[in-house]
């Protein structure tokens, strides 16, 4: 879209703002909103959906890409955006600092810019940022794992860990650490193995290695989705249900239902909210487009889930359905 018929719209969107108009009234000179991920998991799959639905209800067309965790992929990909002349480019970006430069180009081009799921290390790039403190949503599975470990274990834990430090190195650490700063409190705890494996695949040989060589281990953080999955399955795939109990990150139907399994496996989760957090970065986006000043930062709160309150896990899947 060119410079002048972007500011055409900007002049239009803020009329219709102020009258308190629909969207909809865009239809002659649609905008077009960008959505980009970097992998297919549910809670990238929700991120998308909650910018597309926003996004379509407001009568804006969508262009949605999963980069598959390439860099050079993601920068190809906004590159193209920025020639197509995209009105907003909405990003779960792969690197805090690798996505940078891109996406700088992209709003020096006069496109608007909302980061998702951690942002960029330079605030001033983006026109907004949505995202989940990550040191909180590790300290949330913590202190859950730390009740666990206290009133099960006897305050003894010998933890296995698994990561994504080789993918998203920020957000890794912050996870982890959170989870291990919780996890400590007023018991003794041993990380006995800390390594990567974010997808179901990866994680279920990977947690089955480390219980074959570490057999005292009786707690497995996973940091993410797919990770979580992985372990739980290597747990109930080695026999060790009741003995090796599952903690981790992000709330999907399946990880919920790990939690009301009668297996005793997964403990708890902390889920954030992807698609409140894509309808957010659409909102910003828009109010951008029509003139109107947004947050800066805004973080999305995240939710425990937790085998010891099956009515809250219950409640999760109904708003899931």
């Amino acid at each position: 879209m060119k410079n002048f018929t972007r500011r055409t719209l900007m002049g239009t969107v803020g009329a219709i703002m102020a009258v308190g108009m629909s969207w909809q009234a865009l239809a002659q000179d649609k905008l077009v909103i960008a959505s980009v991920v970097f992998q297919g998991d549910q809670f990238m799959k929700s991120l998308q959906q909650g910018i597309r639905e926003t996004a379509e209800g407001a009568g804006a067309e969508v262009l949605e890409i999963n980069i598959n965790s390439d860099q050079a992929r993601e920068i190809q990909a906004i590159d193209t955006y920025i020639a197509r002349g995209v009105d907003a480019i909405i990003i779960a970006p792969l690197s805090a600092t690798n996505s940078a430069a891109a996406l700088k180009r992209a709003r020096d081009a006069g496109i608007t810019v909302i980061a998702l799921n951690g942002g960029l290390e330079d605030a001033s790039i983006p026109h907004a940022t949505f995202s989940t403190a990550n040191v909180d949503l590790g300290r949330s599975t913590g202190g859950e794992a730390a009740r666990f470990i206290a009133d099960q274990l006897n305050g003894e834990a010998k933890i296995a860990i698994l990561a994504f430090a080789s993918l998203l190195p920020e957000q890794s650490g912050q996870r982890t650490d959170g989870f291990k700063e919780m996890a400590a409190k007023g018991n003794n705890i041993q990380v006995v193995t800390e390594q990567d494996a974010w997808l179901p695949e990866k994680a279920v040989t990977v947690a089955t290695d480390i219980l074959t060589a570490n057999p005292d281990v009786n707690v497995i953080y996973a940091a993410n989705e797919g990770g979580t999955i992985g372990a739980m399955q290597a747990v109930r795939n080695a026999g060790k249900a009741g003995k090796v109990f599952v903690f981790g990150i992000d709330g999907s139907e399946q990880l919920a239902k790990g939690l009301i399994a009668g297996d005793n496996v997964l403990q708890a989760v902390t889920a954030q909210s992807p698609f409140e957090m894509g309808k957010f970065g659409v909102e910003a986006a828009l109010n951008v487009i029509g003139g109107k000043s947004v947050n800066q930062s805004t973080t999305v709160p995240a939710l425990l889930l937790a085998r010891s309150n099956k009515d809250g896990v219950m409640s999760f899947l109904e708003v899931l359905k």
